[in-house]
């Protein structure tokens, strides 16, 4: 049988590595990567594949990326998507996974970092790293005193409200933000955050759809 998103929610060992890589990242005041965004990013990764129209199983295995994107963050936060498409390749291999499958998994988890240079490698890469960029929020933020955020941090904390819409039909994903801009200004927001926004609009092309950032009502690109 398949493996499913199921079978590695099951396994002791995914669990654990992925709730103590998140407290290792805590220790250095990193945001939130716990099962909440790794859920999120998991439903929203089959959803991209899903109403594009690819296949069950092509969805499937977007949800088991989603899922594990993060897991590397055990050897170290910086290239951990290197890390976790290893960690991935064992684990799944030891599950049973086929080779072929596993291969997409690997290549979607090593290619969602911008700080890597990631690439929409395939439609699993692609949909995950929208996924993954639309996450921001200011709930994800784990310092508690302003003075102390990093500008990763502040920017994060700034969004009030963000999501995802695809529409198949006329080929667009549309991501839509609401920043508190007390805090960010609309601008310094698409400024620090450039890199990922682009790396969404390269992953959108792939998948054959027009990418849009909307930010308080206002277009960006």
């Amino acid at each position: 049988m398949p493996i499913t998103l199921d079978d590695v929610k099951k396994n002791p060992a995914v669990m654990e590595y992925m709730r103590i890589g998140n407290d290792y990242i805590g220790n250095i005041g990193a945001i939130e990567h716990n099962q909440h965004h790794a859920d999120l990013v998991s439903n929203l990764c089959a959803d991209i594949l899903t109403k594009l129209g690819n296949s069950t199983r092509e969805a499937e295995l977007g949800a088991i990326a989603g899922f594990l994107h993060d897991i590397g963050n055990l050897v170290n936060r910086y290239g951990h998507g290197m890390s976790g498409a290893m960690i991935t390749f064992r684990v799944l291999l030891d599950m049973g996974m086929d080779p072929s499958e596993i291969a997409v998994i690997m290549g979607a988890i090593g290619n969602h970092e911008e700080q890597a240079q990631g690439h929409a490698v395939n439609n699993v890469a692609a949909a995950l790293i929208l996924a993954d960029k639309s996450d921001v929020h200011r709930s994800r933020v784990r310092k508690r005193e302003m003075s102390a955020f990093t500008q990763r941090d502040r920017v994060n904390y700034a969004v009030t409200d963000s999501g995802l819409l695809v529409d198949a039909e006329n080929k667009i994903i549309t991501m839509k933000i609401e920043i508190d801009t007390s805090v960010c200004s609309v601008m310094e927001y698409f400024e620090i955050f450039l890199t990922k926004m682009l790396m969404s609009r390269r992953a959108a092309e792939y998948l054959g759809c027009q990418f849009e950032l909307i930010i308080n009502e206002n277009k960006l690109l």
